[in-house]
C-alpha cells in the first residue's frame, strides 16, 4: 500500500493514524475531517469544557505539531459525501477526490435531530465543539436551561447547568434518565440524585411542539404543560454516521458491518469507533459500541487488520459518567431487558449487575471503584449470575 486514508477526525482515527506509524506503515498518510478543528476528545463537551469554557489546548487529542511529524496531511473541514471502491476513491464534500490504497472508516455518530427542531434556531446540540462553545455562552446569561433528552449527555449537561446556577428542566418519554440504557433501577437512584440538586424531571412525557419566542423557546409538552426555555438542549440520541457510504459496496445496518476483525464487506476497508458493527467474541452479541475507550481500542486494532493482522476484537465493554459527585462506570453490556440484581444501593454508592441466560452481562458501579474491576473479570470469564449475587465476591 502507497496511501492509506483515514476518514473521521476522531478518537478512533487518531488512534488509527498513531498504530499505522507504528507498526511501520511510511506512505502516504491523510485524515478526513468534516469540521475545521483539529482532532479533540468529546467527553468533557457535556461536563468540564461545558462549565468553563471551551480550551482547545485542554481539548486536543494530540499536539498540532505531531500530524507533521507523523506525516499526516489534513483534510480538514470537508466532511466525505462518497466512496467508490472499485477505483478505491474517497468523494469529498467540495467535489475532490482522494485515491487510497487501504481505507479506515472512522467517522463515528452524528446528532439525531427531531423533525420538530426543523426552523427552530433556538434549539442547540451538543455533539460537537461549536456546541458546546454556543451552549456555554447562553449559560452566562444564566434562566432556564430545558434538556430534552435523559439520556447520558442531556443528564450530564443539566447536571453541569445546575452547578452553574441555572434553572433546569429536563424532559423525556421514558420513564426514568437513562433507563433505556441501564434499566428502571439504576435511572430512579440518578433521578433521586438530580432532584436532590434542584433539577426538575419530567418523565413519562414528550415534546408535542417548539414555537421561538425572541430568544426564547416555547416548549409544549404532550401532557398539555408548557414551559419557555432560556437555552434549548436536544440531546435525543445519535445514529451512525453512514449516509455517505451509500452505494459503494460497504456493507451497512445501524452501523458499518464488520467481521470480527473489524474489516467490512470490501477489501482494503476497515472500520472503528462509533460506526463501527461487529461480533464481539466476548458474548457473542452483535453490537456498536459509542465510547472513549471502545473508539481508542478499535482504532488501533482496525488498523492493524488493515496492515495485515487477522486477530478478532474482543473486549469487555467500558463507559462512565459523571454527575455532581456520582461517578458512574459501567462494564459489559447491559441492557434495560436483562435481569436486574442490586448489590447496594445507599446515598453515595449503587452496584447494579445485570444477567442475561444466566450469565454476568454487566454490571453499574457508582462510586465503587474496587467492585468495578472485580465485576469486569467475572464479566470477561463469563461469570454465572449466582457466582456473583450473594456470594460475596463483591463485598459493600
Amino acid at each position: 500500500m502507497k496511501r492509506i486514508v483515514v476518514v473521521g477526525g476522531s478518537l478512533a482515527g487518531v488512534n488509527a493514524l498513531e498504530e499505522i506509524r507504528a507498526r511501520g506503515f511510511d506512505g502516504d498518510l491523510v485524515l478526513v475531517g468534516s469540521e475545521p478543528h483539529l482532532p479533540y476528545t468529546r467527553p468533557p463537551l457535556s461536563k468540564e469544557a461545558l462549565a468553563d469554557g471551551i480550551d482547545p489546548e485542554q481539548l486536543a487529542l494530540r499536539a498540532p505539531d505531531w500530524y507533521a511529524e507523523q506525516g499526516v496531511t489534513l483534510r480538514l473541514g470537508h466532511a466525505a459525501s462518497g466512496l467508490d471502491t472499485r477505483d478505491r476513491v474517497v468523494v469529498l464534500d467540495d467535489g475532490t477526490t482522494l485515491a487510497y490504497d487501504g481505507l479506515v472508516i472512522a467517522t463515528g455518530s452524528s446528532q439525531r435531530r427531531p423533525a420538530m427542531t426543523a426552523g427552530i434556531s433556538t434549539a442547540m446540540d451538543l455533539r460537537g465543539v461549536d456546541d458546546a462553545a454556543r451552549l456555554h455562552a447562553s449559560f452566562r446569561n444564566g434562566g432556564h436551561l430545558v434538556v430534552v433528552g435523559a439520556g447520558f449527555i442531556g443528564m450530564e449537561a443539566a447536571a453541569t447547568a445546575r452547578r452553574r446556577g441555572l434553572d433546569v428542566t429536563v424532559v423525556d418519554i421514558a420513564p426514568y434518565p437513562m433507563s433505556r440504557a441501564l434499566g428502571p433501577e439504576v435511572g430512579r437512584w440518578f433521578l433521586r440524585r438530580h432532584e436532590d440538586h434542584g433539577v426538575r424531571v419530567l418523565c413519562s412525557t414528550g415534546v408535542a411542539g417548539l414555537e421561538e419566542a425572541g430568544h426564547r423557546t416555547r416548549v409544549r409538552l404532550t401532557d398539555g404543560r408548557t414551559l419557555v426555555a432560556d437555552a434549548l438542549l436536544v440531546a435525543v440520541g445519535a445514529e451512525a454516521a453512514t449516509s455517505w457510504l451509500s452505494g459503494s459496496g460497504v456493507a451497512v445496518g445501524d452501523g458499518v458491518l464488520c467481521e470480527p476483525t473489524l474489516a467490512t464487506s470490501v477489501p482494503g476497508v476497515v472500520a472503528a469507533g462509533d460506526v463501527a458493527r461487529w461480533t464481539n467474541g466476548t458474548s457473542g452479541e452483535s453490537m456498536r459500541v459509542e465510547h472513549w475507550t471502545n473508539a481508542v481500542e478499535q482504532g488501533r486494532h482496525a488498523a492493524a487488520t488493515l496492515l495485515g493482522e487477522r486477530r478478532p476484537f474482543t473486549s469487555v465493554p467500558f463507559f462512565w459518567t459523571d454527575q455532581y459527585d456520582a461517578k458512574l462506570r459501567c462494564v459489559g453490556r447491559p441492557t434495560s431487558e436483562d435481569d436486574v440484581e442490586i448489590l447496594t444501593d445507599n446515598d453515595t454508592t449503587l452496584v447494579a449487575v445485570y444477567g442475561r441466560r444466566g450469565l454476568l452481562s454487566g454490571a453499574v458501579c457508582v462510586n465503587a471503584p474496587r467492585q468495578l474491576a472485580t465485576l469486569r473479570r467475572a464479566i470477561a470469564e463469563g461469570t454465572p449470575v449466582p457466582d456473583v449475587v450473594g456470594s460475596g465476591l463483591v463485598a459493600p
